[in-house]
């Protein structure tokens, strides 16, 4: 276990020449040790060397106390908290890694509380055989991730497991934010005749995935929308939009997050075809591999349920950051909680929640 308050850069200056992706340079570490070993995580020295020139090297702060948990001062009455994990498969894929991907996976979990994101903790689980070039990779990424979203990595730990118990790396992490704001986030909060606003186009990060395990081409390459969303969010509120919900739209994609809402709150949602954007290469993929785009994950897409009153404002704040942001559809009290999706040819059908897992190993 090792404990931090505060995050600041203290990293040797000698620059890594064989991965262009390092921004800053290994520590002495890496010499000694190319691969993760047993030891490392048996609470003795060798775990000790990777915590203070490995995580402490990157997340360390200079009135930093060795203890088994962080004191923080949140000024606050009402905090948000999340925890997650992240098993991705691959670790690296275009948009961004697992690394990024904890932070704002996190991040966005606080976010849609209206949370203004402060504080994460960072737990690997390491498979023995990992290589430390490759973990440390990892580590930058995640350090660059949460100076981007503005949050300090307070608290971590680190198991190794044998080889081939594990996939090289896991982690799990959780967020604590602070409240500033009297809205009651949340689907108890959605009334009928709100509108549901869809952030951006769907399907990018799992069919970025998908991808390079399939040894897909594309004519331009499919990226992944992993990004925090925190700042969104806050200038939302900020302007007074009155959001009822938010929902980001990970596992399962915007059907599962809608039938999730539907089911909780006693709600039939109606939504379009036509007005949920869709880049032409994500459906030609989803279409190949025999996917719905409804259900596929993405890390960087939210919907809001607000008052009509309010679209106005929201379409410009959204639309300045992803010109596909969109209405998607509306949402009435009644007795069965439905899905149902006006299709681009007239008809109509019910959305229903995956039976299974469609896509696994994708966050």
């Amino acid at each position: 276990m090792f404990s931090l308050i505060q995050l600041i850069i203290k990293l040797p200056k000698k620059m890594i020449k064989d991965n262009a992706n390092f921004e800053l340079s290994c520590p002495l570490f890496i010499n000694k040790y190319s691969h993760i070993l047993l030891g490392h995580g048996s609470g003795g020295k060798l775990m000790r060397e990777l915590i203070n020139e490995m995580f402490l090297a990157t997340f360390q702060e200079k009135n930093y106390i060795e203890h088994d948990s962080a004191v923080l001062n949140l000024h606050s009455k009402k905090i948000a908290f999340t925890t997650d994990s992240y098993v991705i498969n691959p670790l690296f894929f275009p948009g961004g890694d697992i690394g990024s991907m904890a932070v704002y996976g996190t991040v966005n979990d606080l976010a849609m509380s209206g949370a203004i994101p402060l504080y994460l903790s960072l737990s690997f689980i390491l498979e023995e055989g990992l290589e430390i070039a490759t973990l440390w990779k990892v580590i930058q990424s995640i350090k660059k991730a949460s100076e981007i979203s503005q949050v300090k990595i307070v608290t971590g730990d680190t198991k190794v497991v044998e080889k081939g118990k594990g996939d090289q790396i896991f982690i799990n992490t959780s967020g604590i934010g602070i409240i500033n704001h009297n809205l009651d986030i949340n689907f108890q909060s959605i009334k009928s005749d709100d509108v549901i606003i869809l952030s951006g186009d769907i399907g990018q990060h799992g069919i970025a995935i998908m991808a390079i395990r399939e040894n897909l081409e594309f004519e331009t390459s499919i990226k992944s929308d992993s990004a925090p969303l925190a700042e969104t969010i806050l200038e939302l509120i900020n302007v007074g939009i009155k959001i009822n919900c938010l929902r980001d739209l990970t596992r399962g994609g915007l059907a599962s997050a809608l039938n999730e809402i539907a089911f909780s709150a006693s709600l039939e949602i109606t939504i379009n075809e036509d007005t949920i954007a869709v880049k032409e290469q994500v459906k030609g993929a989803c279409e190949i591999l025999g996917f719905d785009s409804l259900y596929v994950a993405n890390e960087g897409r939210f919907i809001m349920f607000i008052p009509a009153e309010d679209i106005d404002k929201s379409l410009s704040i959204l639309r300045a950051k992803n010109s596909t942001a969109n209405i998607i559809g509306s949402v009435k009290k009644a007795t069965n909680s439905l899905v149902i999706m006006n299709s681009k040819i007239g008809g109509k059908r019910v959305v229903n929640m995956l039976s299974g897992e469609q896509l696994p190993r994708i966050c």
